[in-house]
């Protein structure tokens, strides 16, 4: 399977700590693919006319959009599931993982703004991704019990994925101050062998 991939994506570090977890990281080959949206990645377009990754090549077609990737190669073994079956847990896996990837979408937005001259820059699009990542932040600290009684899964992959992110993009948030809770649950998660191999890197 060839994979469309860049160290620094966390839709893409997603696809790769579910590999990690589900021991299938080296039936993976991985394509260095630049996707910037100035700038349309044409081979990379061969495989996804959204010219986006993760992109998963497969001999029979393509998948794209992480969350798809993920649960495609949780059907590739026979352990636990990264995707619960039963209705209850699978649910709110899921509105885990869609808050998480959610707030991607938002942050990932809010850097593009920031990194544009200033005058050419929103205020109130900058006002409404902090509003919005403040309120992510504050739901998370007061309903992540729930997620902690879920079996490790997509959900959690997902959130560790946006708080690195946070991380790694946006050290000014201090997103721990006011979130002990999500500051020790992040701790502990990112000292999973998966985390370790697939943290943000350059080059």
């Amino acid at each position: 399977m060839k994979l469309h991939w860049s160290p620094l994506s966390p839709y893409v570090r997603k696809v790769m700590i579910c590999a990690h977890e589900l021991k299938l990281a080296d039936r993976l080959e991985l394509v260095r693919s630049v996707a910037a949206m100035s700038a349309p990645n044409e081979i990379l377009m061969k495989d996804n006319p959204l010219a986006k990754i993760p992109t998963l090549v497969l001999e029979s077609g393509s998948l794209f959009d992480s969350i798809v990737i993920c649960e495609y190669l949780d059907e590739l073994h026979d352990g636990e599931r990264l995707f619960p079956r039963e209705p209850g847990p699978r649910f709110s896996a899921l509105r885990w993982h869609a808050l998480a990837d959610g707030w991607l979408d938002v942050l990932i937005l809010w850097r593009n703004e920031r990194s544009k001259p200033v005058e050419r820059r929103t205020p109130e699009w900058l006002a409404g991704f902090e509003l919005k990542t403040r309120a992510v932040l504050d739901r998370i600290e007061r309903q992540l019990p729930e997620l902690e009684a879920l079996p490790f899964g997509i959900g959690h992959i997902a959130l560790g994925c946006a708080l690195g992110y946070a991380d790694y993009r946006f050290a000014d948030l201090a997103w721990r101050s006011g979130h002990p809770r999500t500051e020790r649950w992040f701790s502990e998660i990112s000292e999973r062998a998966s985390f370790q191999a697939t943290f943000p890197r350059e080059g």
